[in-house]
């Protein structure tokens, strides 16, 4: 039996690249007249030796094969030593969102009931702090300072910790959805959906072992080893990304030569307005992957000007499946961003091999098998399905939500035999690229027809300024009224209510021809631009905690609807 688990190619780099740096974390210590960061370095040897002895000394304290454990530590060497470790001995990391929230934090804990608290002080004060939460905890390790670093010293051992013998379907970690539209959900993600994952990112992509990565969302350094990539530990605070500081990231890609760098729209719009102001561009990096919302063409074409060695890239997926599909920038800036602007949705590129989509009618409630319900045609609106080798099959301990969004094909092979329902709307053109045009639980329901938040935001979003837009619905299903509220460009904010007057009927004469696509039961149809029962202005819009992009429309609507 062939073991399939994602902890081997550390080991495997260890052998390969004994001596080739595969972490790379930033110090307290900063060279201010040269303007270099100063580096604390792992070659892949001395990793793979930080995960054995995390191993050993776990398997010491009790955890093993099977067991759960929350791990809750500080992005870089302790979060790649101690999943490797957990992997390793075929245990099952949870990994949460750090800034989640207090409530939905304590709600995914008691949940997903750990065995085991991998974790830093504060964490173990939480922990004791509200005990019934954490109620299933046998086993209590703390992370960070000099008793972890002497625990790990006394637990190296000549010999290499051995690999669990897990195989492709068995449960490797859980890993939480951001709950932008509703509470976080676990999500089950097997060993040989990793794999999968590694294959596809690396030939999608063409990344290469000796290649320097900067992870701007911190789970994704987990590929690294895999790919025989140096991760370079960005200075961000993982639960609030979007208030980083701009020039330490583009520092730390121009310093290491960066090659590779996946973030949110809200982090590379601060990364490309300072290099603009301090007129600097990043030429080593090959490749920038921009994802988690729906990313605006301006931001493509400024990010690829800094790139002249390189290409700007968004992949669409979700925790549940990732990766979907992918579009390059010069498609977009080429062919597609016209369409959007009209409101045709935002093209999100065509498949990676290997998965598969289905363009399904919009149905409340569990579909029990793909052979009932019939998939739309090309151009048709519907919600996304998909299936492949990185589909999840279930969320932790909820029947209900696998159900739900989870569709069993009994025409496939056990293997690839079921599609997720991605929760999102869009359609697929004559050429087979996927069009995004919101999310389900998002669309706006009127008497006039069905209208999907992303045909309509990109409409209004062309003005030039406004930051972004939500397009939202006041009451309740099957009748109700749309608002728009917009979120002004920096400076732009109206400060008298004939500004506000000015910016709305600027906003209204840019509708007055659009023609959105829109839907008639499950007919796709081109519809004049709905009237709104107001246009509001806000400084901010409500966004995720992961990506600090995705707007919390439902919020909105929610809140404007008891304002009416």
């Amino acid at each position: 039996m062939s073991i399939v688990n994602v902890a081997r190619f550390l080991p495997e780099r260890a052998c390969e690249l004994p001596n080739a740096c595969a972490l790379k974390v930033p110090l307290d210590d900063f060279d201010g007249q040269s303007g270099s960061i100063a580096y604390l370095e792992r070659t892949f040897k001395e990793l793979n030796s930080d995960a054995d002895a995390a191993a050993h000394y776990f398997q010491h304290q009790g955890i093993s094969r099977g067991m759960r454990a929350l791990l809750l530590v500080s992005p870089g060497l302790d979060l790649l030593r101690c999943v490797f470790a957990l992997f390793k001995l075929g245990a099952i990391p949870v990994l949460l969102d750090p800034g989640m929230g207090l409530k939905n934090f304590l709600s995914c804990v008691q949940h997903s009931a750990p065995e085991a608290l991998v974790a830093v002080a504060k964490a173990h004060w939480i922990a004791r702090f509200f005990p019934r939460k954490f109620a299933t905890l046998k086993i209590r390790i703390r992370v960070g300072g000099r008793g972890w670093e002497s625990e790990l010293l006394a637990h190296r051992s000549a010999a290499s910790f051995p690999i669990a013998s897990t195989e492709s379907r068995d449960l490797a970690a859980i890993l939480f959805t951001s709950g932008s539209t509703g509470a976080p959900k676990g999500v089950c993600y097997e060993h040989g959906m990793f794999e999968g994952q590694v294959n596809l990112i690396r030939n999608r992509f063409g990344m290469e072992m000796g290649e320097v990565d900067l992870p701007l969302l911190p789970i994704f350094a987990l590929f690294n080893p895999a790919l025989g990539m140096t991760t370079v530990v960005p200075e961000i605070n993982p639960s609030r990304p979007a208030t980083c500081d701009a020039s330490r990231l583009i520092m730390a890609i121009r310093q290491n030569r960066v090659t590779n760098s996946f973030g949110s729209p809200a982090l590379w719009w601060r990364v490309v307005r300072h290099c603009e102001t301090a007129k600097l561009d990043l030429p080593s990096l090959k490749r920038v992957l921009v994802a988690g919302a729906p990313v605006h063409p301006e931001l493509l074409r400024r990010l690829q000007k800094l790139l002249p060695n390189g290409t700007v890239h968004v992949p669409y997926g979700a925790t549940e499946s990732l990766p979907v599909s992918s579009i390059s920038s010069a498609e977009v800036s080429k062919e597609t961003w016209t369409l959007t602007e009209q409101g045709r949705g935002t093209c999100v590129g065509t498949l990676f091999p290997g998965m598969e989509v289905r363009i399904l009618p919009v149905i409340n409630g569990p579909i029990t098998s793909m052979s009932e319900s019939t998939a739309l045609s090309a151009g048709q609106i519907g919600e996304i399905a998909v299936r492949g080798p990185v589909v999840t099959r279930s969320y932790d301990r909820l029947p209900e939500a696998t159900a739900f969004a989870k569709i069993p094909d009994p025409t496939l092979a056990d293997s690839l035999a079921v599609w997720h329902r991605m929760g999102d709307l869009g359609y697929q053109d004559e050429r087979g690229r996927l069009w995004f045009c919101g999310r389900v639980a998002e669309r706006v329901e009127t008497t006039a027809g069905i209208y999907h938040t992303e045909c309509i935001e990109a409409v209004f979003n062309c003005h030039s300024r406004v930051a972004r837009s939500a397009f939202i619905g006041l009451n309740s299903r099957p009748s109700q009224v749309p608002a728009l509220v917009v979120e002004p460009a920096p400076g732009f904010f109206p400060k008298s209510k004939a500004e506000q007057s000015k910016f709305v009927d600027e906003l209204l004469a840019i509708a007055v021809n659009a023609r959105p696509l829109c839907g008639r039961g499950e007919q796709t149809a081109s519809l004049p631009m709905p009237a709104m029962a107001g246009i509001y202005f806000r400084r901010s819009l409500p966004v995720d905690v992961r990506h600090n992009a995705k707007i919390h429309r439902l919020t909105l609507s929610r809140e404007y609807t008891r304002k009416r």
